[in-house]
């Protein structure tokens, strides 16, 4: 199900970067990918909160995924030409909080999409 899912993520991300290229905000990546997906007939949030427990409390403050796609693929929007590794470090995180098995980090700063899309999986990075 999460393969199928980030194959389609993926298609959708190409054909944002294909309309738009590198060089704008994240946050219109963001929600330019939110519409594709909702084309695609994806069921997605944008901006979802999640609970932070530890040690058997719950921390105040909420993290906040970038998007939610049928509660199965997270996806953390970058727009920046260099990846740094927190990034990939921060959808782990993400995935570990939420007990979601499947995460996408897509950067839309790259010239070439597909040279910024990674896939992270039980802690696995792995390029697509």
């Amino acid at each position: 199900m999460e393969n199928e899912i980030s194959y389609k993520i993926i298609g959708a991300a190409i054909e944002v970067h294909r309309l738009l290229g590198p060089g704008l905000l994240e946050s219109i990546y963001e929600s330019a990918l939110c519409h594709e997906l909702t084309l695609n007939g994806l069921k997605m949030v944008r901006q979802k909160p999640i609970n932070v427990t530890y040690k058997g409390i719950k921390v105040r403050e909420l993290y906040v995924l970038d998007i939610l796609v049928e509660n199965k693929v997270i996806i953390e929007v970058k727009a920046t030409e260099k990846e740094q590794d927190i990034h990939k470090a921060q959808l782990l995180t993400y995935l570990r909080l939420s007990d979601i098995k499947l995460g996408l980090l897509i950067n839309f700063g790259k010239t070439s999409i597909k040279e910024g899309i990674y896939r992270v999986v039980n802690g696995l990075f792995v390029e697509v």
